[in-house]
């Protein structure tokens, strides 16, 4: 299996994130590079035997920790610093520009996107403003609306406006301080239904614990509900040029799945896949289920792989709202 590299980029506001490189065999020439983006509260070692079968696939990857999550900077709240925090998701933008300018346009081949939850929204909205950005994309359980547990979406809504009426809160969403990952029990996870993925996860935070965060803070729902609900507007999917594989999880307790078959069905060239079976992290569940995620992405890449390459050249920053 590749081993990661990884290496520092910092970002036009001055934050420093971790970034990572799984490379092809030495000797071997890349067919293409993927970019790999992590969900929320991941972190780049989770995705080692993913990016181990893609680059056995022969792909070069790269990736990241997204601000305010793994080994990248964080801001530091009313609970220390184990909050997933930005007061804007314009902020993932900036990290995610910064990714593809300095790492990812520095490899080899068509550059691929392959992202999960969190990862998939922030790279849609890259894809809605930089059309060409990317030869096709991978979509795992995209984060375009999301349950709010016991409370309803409207109060969800309310609440969190209150929270953050002076400034984007850095307090924990109601439930999450007392949520650590380190020591969740399997049964109360609602993520996959393989308990030795979800144990290696574990053992990966208890060897280095820094990596890991509770959960989100009410500014970070605050920018996600806003920024969801400019998503789900129809003209939104209709911008998106890219050849898409949007895949959804049947049994998704995290993220509307819903929500994701009517995006798809919006977006100008776009095939959906639904693994009736699947937990929200498609990529982290049992071996019958990923078999048949890695049966479409083989399928829909290698066949995208065929048509002419378009290599983009790197973009600047926009102002954004969101």
């Amino acid at each position: 299996m590749s081993k990661l590299s990884v290496t520092t980029l910092k970002t036009p506001d001055g934050r420093y994130l971790r970034a990572g490189v799984w490379d092809v065999a030495e000797g071997t020439a890349p067919r293409a590079t993927i970019v790999l983006l992590e969900g929320h509260a991941e972190f780049l070692e989770k995705y080692d035997d993913v990016a181990g079968e893609l680059t056995a696939r022969g792909f070069t990857v790269v990736g990241l920790d997204w601000r305010g999550q793994g080994a990248s900077d964080r801001q530091r709240g009313v609970h220390g610093n184990r909050q997933g925090h930005v007061g804007k998701f314009y902020e993932y933008d900036l990290d995610l520009a910064i990714l593809l300018n300095q790492l990812a346009r520095t490899k080899s081949g068509p550059m691929i996107a392959l992202a999960q939850s969190m990862g998939a929204h922030v790279l849609l909205r890259h894809m809605h403003e930089h059309r060409r950005s990317f030869h096709c994309a991978v979509l795992v359980a995209p984060m375009l609306d999301v349950y709010t547990g016991k409370y309803s979406p409207l109060m969800t809504r309310v609440i969190t406006t209150l929270f953050n009426l002076s400034k984007p809160s850095t307090r924990f969403v109601f439930g999450m301080e007392e949520r650590d990952p380190m020591t969740l029990p399997f049964e109360e996870n609602a993520s996959t239904s393989d308990r030795g993925r979800f144990q290696r996860t574990q053992d990966l935070l208890k060897a280095q614990p820094y990596l890991r965060i509770f959960g989100p803070t009410f500014g970070w729902l605050g920018a996600a509900l806003s920024s969801m609900a400019q998503m789900r507007e129809k003209d939104f999917a209709e911008a998106i040029v890219t050849p898409l594989l949007i895949v959804g999880a049947g049994r998704d307790r995290v993220v509307k799945t819903e929500a994701t078959r009517s995006f798809a069905k919006n977006c100008p060239d776009a095939r959906y896949v639904e693994l009736e079976d699947a937990e929200h992290e498609i990529l982290m569940e049992n071996d019958s289920i990923r078999a048949r995620f890695w049966a479409a992405f083989d399928s829909f890449v290698y066949e995208q792989l065929q048509r002419p390459v378009h290599v983009p050249k790197p973009k600047g920053f926009a102002a954004r709202d969101v």
